[in-house]
């Protein structure tokens, strides 16, 4: 990672990492297919530990606030230290890196999302788990380009698990707001059984 902090993700060479590393470039292929993978060798440590939270979360814990606990230790490690800081802003200016990350991400959205079926006793592929799973990941992207991180992830999982206020709600929050009906832009979409 030093040399990539250093001068960049795309001015060094693979080359250049196994001589680091004193390997030769075909050892270090080996272990790690691709130069973005090098950077990303917590992929599956990270997908582990995503479904762990919600298969072993505690009885009384909801999926949602198992999600949320564990999305906000992520983005606080991700945003606290100065290696982690330098890490998320290398992979957030470095196009290969991002694109590597969004695919990271949509492999984790897949199991996060089979933990889900398994747990509401669904259908693998059920919409409703892969939108929660969705989700459930973005808000940890939109936390790390937040000046709040941990309020942003308490913003996202305090819609997903309540959603958003009806337009009737909406306006009786409006302190002084006009007695006229005023629609919030969003349709509310009808459940024939609670979900979460």
């Amino acid at each position: 990672m030093r040399l990539f902090f250093e001068r960049g993700f795309d001015d060094v060479t693979v080359r250049e990492i196994a001589e680091a590393a004193d390997v030769s470039a075909t050892t270090l292929m080996n272990y790690f297919p691709s130069k973005e993978a090098l950077v990303f060798d917590l992929d599956e440590d990270i997908e582990r530990s995503l479904v762990a939270a919600v298969a072993e979360r505690p009885p009384d814990t909801s999926v949602p606030e198992a999600l949320r606990r564990y999305m906000r230790a992520r983005v606080e490690r991700a945003v606290s230290g100065p290696h982690d800081s330098q890490f998320m802003k290398l992979v957030v200016t470095t196009p290969a890196l991002s694109d590597y990350w969004r695919k990271m991400w949509l492999r984790h959205e897949e199991a996060l999302s089979r933990v889900l079926a398994q747990e509401f006793a669904r259908a693998e592929g059920d919409l409703r788990c892969r939108a929660l799973a969705h989700f459930t990941l973005e808000a940890f992207t939109l936390a790390t380009q937040s000046a709040d991180t941990t309020r942003m992830i308490d913003v996202a999982f305090e819609i997903l698990e309540h959603g958003w206020p009806s337009a009737t709600e909406a306006h009786r929050r409006q302190a002084g707001g006009s007695s006229g009906s005023r629609s919030s832009g969003l349709a509310a979409v009808p459940s024939a059984e609670p979900f979460l």
